[in-house]
């Protein structure tokens, strides 16, 4: 847990810590605080969102809340602060210098201090805000911004982009209360609800702001932005301008590319840019595994083995004999490393989007403990209670398409693994059988494998045997 002591005497800012693999940002979910708050040692003070899980994130430091740095919805670095804790002996009576500063920004609804504004605690010759300035924040010689990205992707990032230019608010006329026609700055405290007017072609001088004292809030922007009226073209020279893209229309949905959503598009960008892929494909007659299954669940009810199970199980054997899938290319280190265990990835779709959570070592386990092992996982996955480390460290991906309805697939390969098993759905279809044509249940297997760790003919060898030992499930047993 990172902190250090704010420049506020007797007060500690909580630093955002590293939550884990590498992650250098993480988005404000909810505050389970707010300024005034008397917390204790490692409560949970705020929930937020990384590119690979929500974490709860508790607080070392015991005393009054005296500071939010950020509102839900923004992106804050690793490092920077979080929360600002003063000791209870301090936080009552007189406050120490800068307390008004905090909370009156909390008031506006700035979001507190953001990185680049300070919090008024500057030398003496520093002329003190105003209990009213909730108009703007003076002049900085630099505004970091956080940076959004995703170190998921395994792109390292900055713990913020500066802004050069320390560019003063007044975006236009407005009056004391942020109406338009009267000349006065525009009551926008946060650089990120500047940017977000700028990204969405909003006039921030043409709207009224619905925090206290009018200043204009994220929520303000983004309802303007959501009424044609109020849009307008984006600022040719702005650096978030895209010359050449046709204007967001009035009809449109804009969605940003953050948290999940921006891991998910980094990490299979990555794949495809960076290995040279391959895709083949089978389809098998699937009725001997779903008998199989049935006679196993009737046997023992009282644990009951998926479908799922019973073809992670087929992929450990596949993997056992041709380990050159279960591996990964070092492209620094030109080399490839086949890992000892199977750390096997199950991609599950959820409210959040597209996850992969890992079984480690899942070579270890039974076919009942894998059943078991699964359930939990893709159940978790799910609900968001998965800690970002369940999220990292696959060598093999399992993907269940089929219940999406579909036969086939050319999967992405989750990066930097070397393989991914696809399956589609098991439908009735005619299949010849000792010279007969019958109705079987059918299923396509397709694996994507990275050229670069073998040659088609260890690809097509493990893609036979996984097809094999589904139509044969007996030729598992003999196997394992």
């Amino acid at each position: 847990m990172g902190g250090g002591m704010s420049t506020a005497v007797g007060t500690r800012d909580f630093l955002l810590p590293d939550l884990g693999e590498g992650l250098s940002e993480a988005e404000i979910v909810e505050w389970r605080v707010a300024v005034g708050d008397v917390v204790t040692v490692d409560q949970t003070v705020v929930e937020v969102e990384t590119a690979k899980a929500v974490v709860d994130v508790p607080c070392p430091y015991a005393g009054r809340v005296v500071a939010l740095h950020g509102a839900a919805g923004e992106v804050r670095p690793v490092g920077q602060p979080l929360i600002t804790i003063a000791p209870l002996d301090d936080a009552g009576g007189d406050e120490p210098p800068g307390h008004a500063t905090y909370r009156e920004e909390e008031r506006a609804g700035s979001g507190n201090v953001l990185i680049g504004y300070g919090t008024g605690h500057g030398g003496p010759g520093r002329r003190r805000r105003r209990p009213r300035l909730a108009l703007a924040p003076e002049p900085t010689a630099t505004e970091p911004v956080p940076t959004v990205g995703s170190p998921a992707a395994g792109t390292p990032l900055a713990g913020g982009t500066p802004l050069a230019g320390g560019t003063p608010v007044a975006d236009g006329p407005a009056t004391a209360a942020g109406r338009p026609g009267t000349a006065g700055p525009v009551l926008v405290i946060s650089p990120i609800v500047r940017r977000l007017a700028r990204e969405r072609g909003v006039d921030l001088a043409a709207l009224r702001g619905t925090g206290p004292g009018g200043v204009i809030r994220r929520a303000d922007v983004e309802a303007a932005a959501a009424a044609p009226v109020a849009r307008l073209a984006a600022v040719p020279d702005a650096p978030e301008a895209h010359v050449g893209l046709a204007p967001v229309g009035g009809g449109d949905v804009v969605i940003r590319l953050t948290g999940i959503r921006k891991a998910i598009a980094d990490k299979l960008s990555r794949s495809r840019r960076e290995i040279p892929e391959v895709t083949i494909w089978v389809d098998v007659d699937a009725t001997g595994l779903l008998e199989t299954r049935a006679a196993i669940n009737a046997a023992t009810p009282d644990a009951p083995v998926s479908i799922l199970a019973l073809l992670a199980r087929i992929c450990l054997s596949g993997l056992r004999k041709y380990p050159q899938l279960n591996a990964h290319v070092d492209t620094e280190g030109q080399r490839i490393v086949q890992s000892a265990g199977v750390h096997l990835g199950i991609a599950a779709q959820t409210d959040r989007g597209l996850l992969v959570p890992v079984l480690r070592d899942a070579q270890r386990l039974t076919t009942r403990e894998l059943a078991a092992a699964l359930a939990e996982t893709t159940a978790a996955a799910r609900a968001g209670t998965l800690p970002p480390a369940r999220l990292t460290g696959g060598t093999f991906t399992l993907n269940n398409y089929g219940v999406f309805g579909v036969d086939g697939s050319t999967p992405i390969i989750n990066h930097p693994e070397a393989a991914l098993l696809g399956v589609g759905r098991i439908v009735d279809k005619p299949w010849v059988v000792d010279g007969q044509l019958a109705v079987r249940k059918v299923t396509q297997l397709s694996l994507t494998f990275d050229h670069r760790v073998c040659d088609g003919g260890v690809a097509g060898g493990f893609l036979r045997h996984v097809a094999d030992c589904v139509e044969q499930p007996a030729l598992l047993v003999a196997n394992v």
